[in-house]
């Protein structure tokens, strides 16, 4: 047998999300049947200290400090962004004219005319792209899609969608910098609301008109360098909109960060014309179905434990046996999976860019309708 190729990946960011990258990076390769062999080459921060924790921590081979030196690495195959919102269209299109493939959080950037030039920077530099929305890659969720593509709910009518977290109520938490547009674009709306935006996209279709509203709460907070002093925020702590599809079914969905109680709670429902589907994050390995076609004596929403094996649902037969559940870490390293083999074989695997540049639009779509108080088509 020949041996496979090795990738060498370069993660730009270390906290939260380049933890959660990291160990995705680390596990795909022990689980899934994957065309390349990975290794952790370089990972970046500004911090010299905390990004050389992170570094040894991680497994990383290198740490820097400035994300050029990386995109410039000539050994570096791929390049994984996970910086403040502000920086991803400058490193997403440096490492694309570098000749990088470029895996990117969401939101993609700060607006629409900065996606248009990542998707630009990609489709002209022929690497694969792709935007992070890991939600997709809950079991769940896939076997919700699956479900409704072969006709399980029927037409759909009614796509309900709430994300609600509750980290921001207390008026001391210092203004971070997703609470500063210049560095973070939007609130709630463009961090979380964009999840439920993407999976309505993912598990019903492209939206045709919206009408938003956008509210903040506390609109000052301590700095965080001086918790003495007050600075403003800048962007909102929850998005609400109802919206049409252009398949005719209806929208509603809300995000916020005040939700006492609610730590990451994501509640979908779709209902269509044969049948209903439920999912509720807290409980991320159930999907609840509801079949209008089975005798009215026999009706009610069942459980489906999504843990079968042998390809029955969606990725977990990569991990254990039936009714052992996987969590939240698991959908970065289905990504990661699904975006290892596509860079191996040369093809586009979805979020891409261009999925990134339409959730966007619908984002944009919702501020200007808050924006001129009516509807508000997406473009």
């Amino acid at each position: 047998m020949m041996p496979k190729k090795t990738l060498k990946i370069g993660l730009i960011g270390y906290r939260f999300m380049g933890k959660a990258h990291s160990n995705a990076w680390r596990q795909a390769p022990h689980f899934f049947d994957l065309k390349r062999d990975v290794r952790l080459h370089t990972i970046c921060g500004r911090n010299t200290v905390e990004v050389e924790k992170a570094r040894a921590q991680f497994g990383w081979d290198h740490a820097v400090n400035d994300w050029r030196t990386v995109v410039a690495d000539p050994e570096i195959d791929v390049i994984d962004i996970n910086t403040p919102n502000d920086s991803h269209a400058e490193i997403a299109i440096a490492a694309a004219k570098a000749g990088k493939h470029v895996l990117c959080e969401k939101p993609l950037a700060l607006d629409v005319k900065e996606c248009r030039q990542m998707l630009q920077a990609v489709k002209r530099a022929k690497v694969v792209h792709m935007i992070c929305h890991n939600y997709r890659r809950i079991p769940a969720i896939a076997q919700a899609k699956k479900m409704i593509e072969e006709g399980a709910v029927g037409e759909i009518r009614h796509y309900y969608a709430r994300y609600a977290q509750g980290w921001l109520v207390d008026p001391k938490m210092p203004r971070l910098w997703r609470l500063q547009k210049q560095h973070a674009g939007s609130g709630a709306h463009g961090d979380i609301h964009a999840h439920i935006i993407d999976l309505a996209r993912f598990l019903v279709g492209e939206f045709d008109e919206v009408c938003g509203q956008l509210h903040t709460f506390i609109k000052q907070r301590p700095l965080p360098e001086n918790p003495k002093k007050m600075g403003r925020v800048t962007v909102d702590d929850a998005a609400q909109c109802i919206g049409r599809f252009k398949n005719g079914a209806l929208a509603n969905l809300e995000a916020t960060r005040y939700a006492p109680g609610r730590k990451n709670h994501i509640h979908l429902e779709i209902n269509g014309s044969k049948g209903s589907l439920e999912f509720n994050f807290e409980d991320m390995n159930r999907l609840q179905f509801f079949d209008n076609t089975t005798p009215a004596d026999r009706q009610g929403f069942a459980d489906i434990i999504v843990t079968q094996k042998d390809g029955v649902h969606p990725y977990v037969g990569q991990w254990w046996p039936p009714g052992h559940i996987i969590g939240y870490e698991h959908t970065f390293v289905h990504t990661i999976a699904d975006f290892i083999n596509a860079v191996a074989e040369g093809q586009s695997v979805q979020p891409t860019f261009e999925d990134g540049l339409k959730n966007q639009q619908v984002l944009e779509a919702v501020e200007h309708s808050v924006e001129k108080r009516r509807w508000v088509k997406v473009k």
